[in-house]
């Protein structure tokens, strides 16, 4: 194998969009990529933010933050989210989301997202240019269209897609290869 040197390659990466609301009470949506579950009981699930975005001082503020998981039919959305800062744009208003107010925790998710995440912060961990967020999973939210029949979510009716932390670039989820732990 060819050595590659020390870098953030690991694939798939998910698209999370981290809803928050800074000190005023305006919400915000950011993409991030560089998160997932990282813990079963409690379940809780983390997001890797650098000091200067807007979402990290609304995260420490509010002790709070949401996890919305865009279709791949959002991936303009999602984009956008992750190339302007709320600092000096309504990303809401921009992107034609509407921001719902969790009555769980103290952050909006966007109601056009069909998966969603309520989380509490309960750690948070400096690592160098980012901190690591813990959430713990208040609850997790599914729009009835990506629900299946057993009444959970179906990833092939969510359609996620990631992103390509080498190429920069967003991929589908794929075919389905085969049953886990059989």
């Amino acid at each position: 194998m060819q050595s590659l040197g020390a870098k953030t390659f690991l694939f798939p990466t998910p698209v999370l969009l981290v809803g928050t609301y800074d000190e005023g009470g305006k919400p915000n949506l950011m993409t991030a990529a560089w998160g997932g579950i990282c813990c079963s009981a409690p379940p809780c699930v983390s997001v890797s933010l650098r000091k200067a975005t807007y979402s990290y001082s609304a995260i420490v503020a509010r002790k709070a933050f949401t996890i919305g998981i865009p279709m791949e039919s959002q991936v303009r959305e999602a984009d956008f989210l992750g190339l302007v800062s709320g600092r000096s744009v309504d990303k809401f208003a921009a992107t034609g989301l509407t921001a719902v107010r969790s009555t769980l925790v103290d952050a909006p998710y966007a109601k056009e997202i069909p998966f969603v995440l309520e989380c509490e912060l309960v750690n948070s961990v400096e690592l160098g240019l980012h901190t690591l967020f813990v959430g713990k999973i208040a609850d997790a939210k599914a729009d009835q269209s990506i629900v299946a029949d057993d009444g959970l979510p179906d990833i092939a009716k969510l359609n996620p897609f990631s992103f390509d932390p080498v190429h920069q670039g967003y991929h589908g989820t794929g075919a389905f290869l085969g049953k886990a732990f059989s």
